[in-house]
């Protein structure tokens, strides 16, 4: 099956089964390697989206569900030349470690400012809670966007 994306702001077009998860397609057909395959099941968030305005697990969506649909992934967030003001954050703050879980909670988190930008803590934490990370303990993380919470877009 052909499959018609929106993904980053750039058309893309992907050849693949029908069955195969959003995930899969960005890792293997696109090339977009930032969104992380770990538990396959929805509950680590290492391959968090945004799927037409919707934060998503994109190893739980059926790329057939997806035809002429807007992604955003990691890839989307920042560039090289700028990182997005979530990455900033976790970068001062000490909020990276190994990296890998990384790319879901800058998704998620950006997601979160973006629909609301003075979220209080326990709105940041529940925005993150399907974001698993083994080596911060969260709390840099946390520290990292309660810096933006108070800020400006």
């Amino acid at each position: 099956m052909n499959v018609q994306l929106n993904v980053n702001g750039e058309s893309r077009s992907a050849t693949c089964a029908g069955w195969e998860s959003l995930l899969t397609v960005l890792r293997d057909e696109l090339d977009l390697l930032g969104s992380k395959n770990a538990c396959e099941q929805g509950e680590c968030g290492s391959c968090s989206v945004i799927l037409d305005g919707d934060l998503v697990c994109s190893c739980l969506v059926m790329i057939g569900d997806c035809e002429g649909s807007d992604v955003t992934t990691i890839e989307g967030m920042g560039s090289a030349d700028r990182l997005h003001r979530v990455q900033e954050a976790m970068v001062a703050s000490g909020g990276v470690q190994c990296g890998f879980c990384t790319p879901g909670f800058v998704v998620a988190a950006s997601h979160l400012l973006a629909d609301n930008p003075h979220p209080d803590r326990d709105e940041i934490r529940e925005a993150l809670s399907g974001n698993v990370c083994r080596c911060t303990g969260y709390g840099a993380i946390l520290r990292a966007l309660e810096s933006l919470a108070g800020d400006t877009p």
